[in-house]
């Protein structure tokens, strides 16, 4: 089968496109850039949530949280007023362990598929996050139950299927340099995870336009569950987006990080989550190399504390610098 890098096979005709491997984002960003004492902040999702509406950022309402299994049973009145909620393991990783629930009634609770799972079964759902089973080391977690997102369906109608599409930002020193919109399939569960399926879609820094799509690391042009093209894609309120999206830098101090956002039918822009290893697949979505863009972004003299560009003036630069050019 196809695969988008099977034409540069070799380290070195990747590299020559500017395309970075897991060593060179490890060693030469993430190493360099990150303070590992931060990690904290961006690997459990309950404090990431706090920072981040301490500094006035958008994010899903919290309906509560379960730290203990002697406390799993009260999930159900928890969630009583709330039509649809998420729940999460606050140090999962890689996707694994969310729960969407769009409606429930009499013991039973309707995933976005359409499944249904019984009141025992969400609760040994939350009893697995509790005991580490998705969690970071396979350590013991807490279980975040947020509200449901009410993603924009007028501007992403059929973009996605049985679940929210996320947009996943990586930001370098506070740029905003590359992004993609993750929409999820019937093979990603409703969920938006590349590994399990997602259709990744690679967006024009300057427009939030789609640049190309891929899944399984393959081109697509249309989503495989609603026939949509994929190319006709539009992120709206785009720059917006990535002033909040950057603005994680000023949260965290992590200076090579992903920030995923979500649209709200009524919010506008949200901060889902932060990563301080964010994946690589984000420039196969876009055909193009992070490399070049990271060393624009190196290159730029460096400023005193008081002097470093505001997160719209970061969002301003990039828009100019980085509009697409697909190089593979």
């Amino acid at each position: 089968m196809f695969s988008v890098f099977s034409i540069f096979a070799s380290p070195k005709k990747l590299h020559a496109k500017g395309v970075m491997g897991m060593n060179k984002r490890n060693g030469a960003y993430i190493g360099r850039y990150n303070d590992r004492s931060k990690y904290p902040l961006v690997d459990d999702k309950l404090k990431t949530k706090i920072i981040a509406q301490a500094h006035g950022a958008t994010v899903p309402k919290l309906i509560g949280v379960i730290a203990q299994q002697a406390e799993v049973k009260r999930i159900h009145e928890m969630v009583k007023h709330w039509p649809g909620f998420v729940i999460k393991p606050a140090r999962g990783s890689g996707g694994k362990g969310i729960l969407v629930v769009i409606s429930h009634a009499n013991g039973e609770y309707i995933k976005p598929s359409g499944q249904v799972i019984n009141e025992e079964g969400v609760e040994r759902h939350i009893s697995n996050a509790l005991a580490g089973l998705f969690s970071l080391g396979g350590k013991n977690d807490v279980a975040v139950v947020e509200n449901l997102i009410k993603f924009d369906d007028v501007a992403f109608d059929g973009f996605s299927y049985e679940g929210v599409p996320d947009i996943r930002v990586i930001v370098f020193k506070g740029y905003p340099v590359m992004a993609m919109m993750r929409c999820s399939t019937s093979a990603s569960d409703g969920k938006a995870n590349l590994h399990q399926g997602a259709v990744g879609v690679g967006l024009d820094m300057g427009t939030g336009r789609a640049v190309r799509a891929v899944q399984f690391d393959h081109p697509v042009t249309h989503h495989p569950d609603t026939g949509k093209t994929l190319n006709d894609l539009v992120v709206p309120n785009w720059e917006n987006l990535l002033i909040l999206a950057s603005s994680a830098w000023e949260m965290t101090g992590l200076g090579y990080m992903g920030t995923d956002m979500v649209l709200d039918k009524e919010e506008g822009p949200m901060v889902l989550e932060l990563n301080a290893r964010p994946g690589l697949a984000i420039q196969i979505a876009n055909g193009a190399g992070l490399l070049p863009r990271l060393q624009n972004i190196e290159a730029i003299p460096i400023a005193i504390p008081a002097q470093y560009p505001k997160a719209s003036e970061r969002v301003a630069y990039a828009m100019q610098q980085f509009s697409a050019d697909p190089q593979f």
